[in-house]
């Protein structure tokens, strides 16, 4: 008994806090609710985290950076409606589903690309709070939306695109895998290359790392570039699983999601260390929360409350252990 004890304490509750939390809530989730080991509703768990998950992955590289990025929900709508509307003219152009619907994925990423880029240059060049910038892109990119779309709806003309977007492979929804996949590739970058370290360093002490001969507005760019075009692959994935867009309510809270994935697996806000796994696992924790809260009848109104208090959990936890 005493080894044992002794090899508990040993285990990284740091490193591993997240998993024991999604175990923990996992097992009391299943005792709560009879319906919550079915199949399909922890299909439907992981697909709805899924959106926001593929937008956490970019948040975490600007977190660990020491950055923030307040504006990507916003931006999740803006795209989508330029998404819509260009599948709509381009339709009767190339008389070719498949060939629109390559098209307007590439234009995501382009547009992910740009949004990314014009709060990069603006934290970095411009000199101005990562907050402020996020802040202001993000009234910007819903004001825009909610203008061209008067305040309604984009809806797309393309069948494919939706069924595009409800379409599952080897019985999982293909955002999930989406997210899988980025996943790793975020990861092996983050770990793995010389950025990931450069990210590390800037978020740890960005004045130790310029006088390393790192280029500290570069590192800090790319992170929000890279944000960007996750966004732009999470807003063409939700676009199309609605085959449309409502100007009013498409991509409300997402930043509120992502953020609080990033810190719920581990990612400390100061900046300089963080786990994509992490950020992963504290997305699922949250969508496994508002499942509950919704199997147990509590109103969704409250789900916003619960967030926050994970969030300012996480944190003050992180704070007790630095």
């Amino acid at each position: 008994m005493a080894v044992f004890v002794q090899r508990i304490r040993r285990v990284d509750f740091q490193k591993y806090g997240a998993v024991f939390a999604l175990i923990v809530l996992f097992a009391l989730s299943a005792i709560l609710s009879p319906y919550f080991l079915q199949y399909q509703n922890l299909v439907n768990i992981l697909r709805q985290v899924s959106y926001t998950g593929i937008i956490a992955l970019g948040m975490t590289f600007i977190i660990i950076a020491g950055g923030i990025d307040l504006s990507v929900g916003s931006m999740v709508a803006i795209v989508g409606a330029i998404l819509v509307v260009a599948i709509n003219w381009l339709l009767p152009v190339f008389q070719s589903e498949l060939l629109v619907i390559l098209a307007v994925a590439a234009l995501a990423l382009i547009l992910g690309f740009a949004g990314g880029a014009m709060n990069g240059v603006m934290v970095t060049k411009g000199r101005i709070a990562p907050f402020i910038v996020t802040l202001g892109t993000m009234a910007i990119f819903r004001s825009l939306t909610l203008y061209f779309g008067n305040a309604g709806e984009f809806r797309s003309k393309s069948e494919m695109f939706g069924n595009l977007g409800m379409g599952s492979y080897l019985y999982m929804p293909i955002p999930v895998w989406v997210m899988l996949v980025l996943a790793v590739l975020m990861n092996a970058a983050l770990n793995n290359t010389r950025y990931g370290r450069y990210i590390c360093a800037v978020g740890s002490n960005s004045r130790v790392a310029m006088f390393s001969a790192i280029s500290v507005d570069r590192v800090r760019f790319f992170t929000y570039v890279i944000t960007g075009v996750v966004v732009g692959v999470s807003s063409f994935l939700l676009t199309a699983r609605f085959n449309a867009v409502s100007s009013t309510n498409v991509g409300m809270g997402f930043e509120l999601d992502a953020i609080a994935a990033v810190i719920v697996g581990g990612t400390t806000l100061s900046g300089g260390r963080g786990t994509i796994w992490g950020t992963i696992i504290g997305a699922v924790i949250l969508g496994i929360i508002n499942n509950m809260l919704n199997m147990i009848g509590i109103s969704p109104y409250l789900q916003g409350t619960v967030k926050g208090l994970v969030i300012i959990g996480a944190v003050y936890i992180q704070r007790q252990r630095a």
